[in-house]
C-alpha cells in the first residue's frame, strides 16, 4: 500500500496510507482499511478538538467512556456495562452535555467516512472494468439486452416512463443546514485525499482544513433555537439541487444516451426526460396550518429563482467556452438569426456569433428572472431583451445552438456543457420541481359542505349518506357554474383552502403546467372523497367541465389497513362514473394512486402493513386492467423499515408483477434526503437505482409468475396472527399508551424544533391521533424499533405450532419470493439495530413500575421470538450474517451510540423529576440528534 510522509502541526512525522486502487488482498479486510483509517483520522481530530476546546479533564472523561463502551461491546462484560452506567450517571449536567456532543459528532463523522467509502468502492469497482453492479443502469440495460428486449420496446418504455423521487419536509432531520454544510466540506476534503496525488505540503494543508472544519462543527450549535418555518424547509430542500439534482440528473441522462449509443440495435433509441424530482415542501397542507397560499406562492418563486440562477450561471460559462470565430467555422441560419437579435454589439465579439447568441439568451433569461421572481441576475446582461414566455422558448434557443454546432463539425462541443444545460431546462423548466398539493379528506368534506350550504344548494351534506354525496358531486362536475362567489363570506378554513388552490392554478400559469401536477387526498376511504377534491379544483379553474379536462392528477391516498383493503372497491366505483372517466381521458387514461406505509404500519404493525400493501397493489392491477386505465403508484415511504424504508432497488423489484408499469413515485423524507442526496455521487447513484429498478421491474418482471397460492395462504395466516399480536399490545392493552409516553422521548421529540408541522393531528396523547413519524422515531430512540418487527415472532411461532413441518415452506418463501425475502431482510436489519438491554433502561422511566415491568416483559418475549424466527427461516447463526457490510457498520458505531442512551436516560430522569435547568432539555435534544445519526434510518 503506497504511503506518503507528512508532519503534524507539532512537527512530528506521520505516515498516512493512501489507497489508490482499493486493493483486493485480504478480501473485505483489505478493502475496508481506508474506511478504518478515515474513521480513525476523524476521531483523532475530533478528540484533539475536544481536548483543546474543553480541557484535559473533559477529554479524559470522554476517552474513559469510549474505552469502557468498546470494552463492553468486545467482551459483552456486564462489569463494563455497569462501569459505563456508573460513569455516566454521576456526570454533572455540563460535563454530560459535552459527552453527548462528543459521541454525537463522532456518529456524524463516521457517517461521512462510510459514505466516502461507498464512493471509493464504487470507483474501484469501475476502474477494474468489472461487470456493472446491481442497481446501475448499465446492469439493467445489460439484463434487458440479454433478455432480447427490442429497440422498439425499450423506446416505448422510455416514452411512457415516469420516475420521481418526491422530497417531503416530514420532520426526522434534526441537523441544521449549517452543520450539514460543514459535514459536506469534510466529505469533500476526504474525497480529495482519495483522488489527488498530494505533495507532503498539500497533504498537510488538507489535514489543516479538516481540523478547521471539525472545529467549526464543534463550535456550531447543531440544534435549532426556534421551530422551522415552512419556508425554512423549502430553503433546506433547495440546497440539494445546487450540488446534486441540477448537475447530476443531466449527467445521468448524458451517460444513458452514451450507453445506448454503444449497443448494437439500440443506437437510435432516444431518451426523453422520464426522471424528474418532485416536492411536497410548501404544498403539503395535511395537518400543517402553516402551509398557506402565501407560502405556496413564495415556495414556487424560490424554486424558480434557484433554477433560473443555475441556467444564468451555466449560460455565462457556456459563452466563455464557445469563442468560435465565424471566419473559421460555418454557422446555421438559425444561429445567425439568434446572434443578430442579441443586444450584444461589442466589436470584440463581432466575429463570434455563438457568444453573441448566448449573450442574447442570457439577457432574455435575466429579464425572465426579474419578471417572474423579482430577482436580479448576479451578472448584468449586455443589454435589454424581452423575457422568455416559457422554458420551451429557452430550450428552443439552446437547440438552435446545439444543431448549429452539430451540423458544422463541432458535435463534441455540443455534447458537453450545452447538452447538459439543454437537458436541465427540459427537466427543471422554470419551476425546478413540481410541488404536490396535499390535503386531508376531512377538510375537503367540510369545505364542500360549507360551499353547498352558503350557495343554498344543500344544507345537510355532512349528514348525507355516501350515495347522496356522490350524486350531488356528480351534478356539480357536469355544470360550469361555480359554487363559490367573491361577495359571499366563508369561514377562515374554507377561504384559506380556496385561496391556496387558486394560488396553485396561478403558479401553473406563471411557471408552466409542470409547476403543480398532482393533488393528493389524504385519508381517502370513499368515492366522494375523490369527487370532493375534483369539485374544489373546478372552483379555481383546474378542472374544466365543458371540455372534460383536468389539469392535474387527482391522487387518492390509502393509508390505514382498512383503507388499503377497500381501495380496489373505491377505484372500481370511481372508474364506473362517466363524469370521472371523461376527465381521465385528458390525463392520458392514467390514474395515480398513493399507498401509505407509515399509517398502515402504525395501524396494523409491520407484517400486516406490507402484506396489505402488496395485496392492494395486486387487486388494483386487476381493477385498472379491467377498466383500461394505466396505473401509476406513488409509494409514501419513510426512512425507517417501519415506514416502508429499506433498499429501494430490492423494494421496487419485490412489488407484485405488473405493479410498476414504467411509472413510480416515491417519497424521500426527513434525514433520508440528506443521506441520499447530500453528496453528489451518492445522490447520482440513488437516482440511477430508482430508474434502473423501474426499468427492470417493467421490462423484465412485469409478466413474471405470481407466487404460488400456497405461499399467499401462508402469508395471509401470518399476517392475521401478527395483526392480532400487534393490536393486542398497542391498542388493547390497558396502560400501553402511558407506557409509550413515559418510556420513550415522544414528549421531548414533540418539542424539538425539527419541522413546521405538529407531532399530533389533534391535541391528544392517543396513539390513533399521533403521526406515524414521531411514533417510529420514538421507538428507534429507545432501541426497540418496535414498528419494524413486533408481531412477527408470535405469527411464526403460532403458525409453526399448527404446521410443525412448515419451516421448509417459510424457507422456500424467502428463497423464491422477493417480497417475503425483502421483508425478512428488513427485519434482520431492524432487529440487529435493536438492543433489549438498552430498551430495559427506558422501561425503568415508567412511573408505574408494575405496568412498566409487565409490558416490557411482553416486549422482550416478542423481540426474542422474532429474532428466533428470522434466524430459523434464514438459516443464519446470527443476525446480519448475510450482510457483512452492515454488520461491520454496526460493530463500528454501536460503542459510540450506547453512551448517548445512558446519558439520555439519566437526563430524562432529571428532567421528569422536575430539574428546571434548561441545559438538561438541551442535553436530551442533543442525545436525540446523536442517536438518530448513529442509527441513520431512524425516522
Amino acid at each position: 500500500m503506497p504511503v506518503r510522509a507528512s508532519r503534524n502541526l507539532d512537527g512530528t512525522g506521520t505516515m498516512e496510507p493512501v489507497i489508490q486502487d482499493g486493493g483486493t488482498e485480504g478480501g473485505a479486510t483489505q478493502k475496508d482499511s481506508p474506511l478504518r483509517y478515515d474513521i480513525s483520522l476523524l476521531g483523532r481530530i475530533l478528540g484533539e478538538t475536544i481536548r483543546a476546546q474543553e480541557g484535559d479533564e473533559t477529554f479524559d472523561t470522554v476517552e474513559r467512556v469510549r474505552q469502557t463502551s468498546i470494552s463492553f461491546h468486545r467482551d459483552s462484560s456486564e462489569t463494563a456495562r455497569g462501569e459505563l452506567q456508573a460513569i455516566l450517571s454521576g456526570l454533572p449536567t455540563a460535563r454530560a452535555i459535552t459527552v453527548i456532543r462528543a459521541f454525537g459528532y463522532f456518529s456524524h463523522l463516521a457517517n461521512i467516512a462510510e459514505d466516502q467509502h461507498h464512493i471509493r468502492r464504487t470507483r474501484a469497482h469501475a476502474m477494474t472494468g468489472a461487470a456493472p453492479r446491481q442497481g446501475s443502469l448499465a446492469h439493467a440495460l445489460g439484463r434487458a439486452y440479454s433478455a432480447g428486449v427490442s429497440a422498439r420496446r425499450l423506446q416505448a418504455f422510455l416514452d411512457g416512463a415516469n420516475c420521481s423521487p418526491v422530497l417531503t419536509a416530514h420532520p426526522t432531520e434534526i441537523r441544521r443546514k449549517s452543520s450539514i454544510d460543514r459535514e459536506m466540506q469534510i466529505a469533500r476534503l476526504l474525497d480529495d485525499r482519495d483522488r489527488i496525488h498530494f505533495t507532503p505540503a498539500e497533504l498537510t494543508a488538507n489535514r489543516k482544513e479538516l481540523r478547521r472544519a471539525v472545529l467549526v462543527l464543534w463550535q456550531t450549535s447543531i440544534l435549532r433555537g426556534t421551530r422551522l418555518r415552512v419556508l425554512d424547509e423549502v430553503a433546506n430542500g433547495l440546497s440539494h439541487y445546487d450540488h446534486t439534482f441540477l448537475r447530476e440528473l443531466p449527467r445521468l441522462y448524458s451517460d444513458l444516451e452514451d450507453e445506448l449509443g454503444l449497443v448494437e440495435g439500440w443506437e437510435d433509441v432516444t431518451v426523453p426526460s422520464f426522471l424528474r424530482v418532485g416536492s411536497w415542501i410548501g404544498g403539503d397542507r395535511d395537518g400543517n396550518p402553516y402551509v398557506t397560499a402565501e407560502v405556496l406562492r413564495e415556495a414556487l418563486r424560490m424554486q424558480s429563482a434557484r433554477a433560473l440562477d443555475f441556467y444564468l450561471d451555466e449560460l455565462h460559462r457556456l459563452g466563455g467556452e464557445l469563442s468560435l470565430d465565424d471566419r473559421r467555422v460555418a454557422v446555421s441560419d438559425g444561429l445567425r438569426a439568434l446572434a443578430e437579435r442579441s443586444p450584444d454589439h461589442s466589436p470584440h465579439r463581432a466575429t463570434e456569433p455563438y457568444r453573441q447568441a448566448i449573450a442574447g439568451m442570457y439577457a432574455r433569461l435575466a429579464e425572465t428572472a426579474r419578471v417572474l421572481d423579482g430577482v436580479e441576475a448576479a451578472r448584468h446582461a449586455v443589454g435589454a431583451a424581452p423575457a422568455y414566455a416559457g422554458a420551451g422558448e429557452l430550450r428552443a434557443d439552446l437547440d438552435t445552438v446545439y444543431e448549429s454546432l452539430t451540423a458544422h463539425g463541432s458535435a463534441s462541443l455540443a455534447r458537453g456543457r450545452l447538452r447538459r444545460l439543454r437537458r436541465a431546462v427540459d427537466v427543471f423548466g422554470f419551476h425546478l420541481a413540481s410541488i404536490d398539493q396535499r390535503q386531508n379528506s376531512d377538510v375537503h368534506e367540510a369545505v364542500v359542505a360549507e360551499l353547498l350550504e352558503v350557495a343554498g344548494a344543500e344544507a345537510g351534506y355532512l349528514q348525507a349518506p355516501e350515495e347522496r354525496r356522490i350524486a350531488l358531486l356528480r351534478a356539480e362536475l357536469t355544470g360550469a357554474r361555480p359554487m363559490s362567489a367573491p361577495h359571499l363570506t366563508y369561514s377562515e378554513r374554507t377561504a384559506g383552502e380556496l385561496a391556496t388552490l387558486a394560488e396553485a392554478a396561478d403558479g401553473r400559469r406563471r411557471y408552466g403546467p409542470q409547476a403543480v401536477r398532482h393533488y393528493i387526498i389524504s385519508k381517502t376511504d370513499g368515492v366522494s372523497d375523490i369527487l370532493e377534491a375534483a369539485v374544489l379544483l373546478k372552483e379555481v379553474g383546474l378542472l374544466h367541465p365543458r371540455e372534460a379536462r383536468l389539469d392535474v392528477d387527482i391522487v387518492p391516498l390509502f393509508e390505514t389497513i382498512g383503507d388499503l383493503q377497500r381501495c380496489s372497491e373505491v377505484m372500481d366505483r370511481l372508474f364506473a362514473l362517466p363524469e370521472y372517466r371523461r376527465l381521465l381521458t385528458s390525463r392520458g387514461e392514467t390514474q395515480e394512486v398513493m399507498l401509505g406505509y407509515s399509517d398502515s404500519n402504525k395501524d396494523g404493525g409491520y407484517l400486516t402493513s406490507i402484506w396489505e400493501l402488496y395485496k392492494a397493489q395486486t387487486v388494483l392491477i386487476e381493477v385498472f386492467r379491467r377498466h383500461g386505465v394505466a396505473m401509476r403508484l406513488f409509494h409514501g415511504r419513510g426512512g425507517s423499515v417501519g415506514r416502508g424504508g429499506g433498499p429501494s432497488y430490492q423494494a421496487i423489484l419485490a412489488q407484485p408483477p405488473g405493479a410498476i408499469q414504467g411509472s413510480i413515485r416515491v417519497t424521500e423524507q426527513g434525514e433520508v434526503i440528506a443521506a441520499k442526496y447530500g453528496n453528489a455521487e451518492v445522490g447520482r447513484r440513488n437516482l440511477e437505482t430508482l430508474a434502473a429498478a423501474t426499468l427492470e421491474a417493467t421490462l423484465l418482471t412485469a409478466e413474471g409468475r405470481p407466487p404460488p397460492d400456497a405461499h399467499l395462504a401462508v402469508m395471509e395466516s401470518l399476517s392475521e396472527r401478527a395483526f392480532a399480536a400487534y393490536r393486542g399490545l398497542v391498542y388493547e392493552t390497558e396502560g400501553f399508551e402511558r407506557y409509550f409516553w413515559e418510556s420513550t422521548v415522544i414528549g421531548e421529540i414533540a418539542n424539538l424544533n425539527i419541522g413546521s408541522r405538529p407531532a399530533s393531528r389533534k391535541k391528544s396523547t392517543s396513539i390513533e391521533e399521533l403521526r406515524a413519524i414521531p411514533w417510529v422515531f420514538s421507538w428507534a430512540q429507545c432501541r426497540l424499533m418496535l414498528p419494524g418487527w413486533f408481531g412477527f415472532g408470535s405469527a411464526v411461532k403460532g403458525w409453526l405450532s399448527d404446521n410443525p413441518d412448515g419451516l421448509e415452506t417459510l424457507r422456500a418463501m424467502v428463497r423464491d419470493w422477493p417480497f417475503f425475502g425483502t421483508a425478512l431482510s428488513n427485519m434482520d436489519m431492524v432487529l440487529a439495530k435493536s438492543d433489549i438491554a438498552i430498551a430495559s433502561r427506558y422501561a425503568e422511566l415508567v412511573t408505574d413500575r408494575a405496568l412498566g415491568a409487565t409490558i416490557f416483559a411482553r416486549l422482550r418475549a416478542e423481540w426474542q421470538d422474532s429474532i428466533d424466527a428470522v434466524l430459523a427461516i434464514t438459516g443464519q447463526a446470527t443476525l446480519l450474517e448475510g450482510n457483512p457490510l452492515l454488520a461491520r457498520s454496526i460493530r463500528n458505531r454501536f460503542p459510540y451510540i450506547d453512551p448517548l442512551h445512558h446519558v439520555q436516560v439519566e437526563l430524562l430522569h432529571r428532567h421528569r423529576a422536575g430539574d428546571p435547568d434548561p441545559v438538561v432539555v438541551e442535553g436530551i435534544h442533543l442525545s436525540i440528534n446523536g442517536i438518530a445519526a448513529g442509527l441513520r434510518n431512524s425516522g
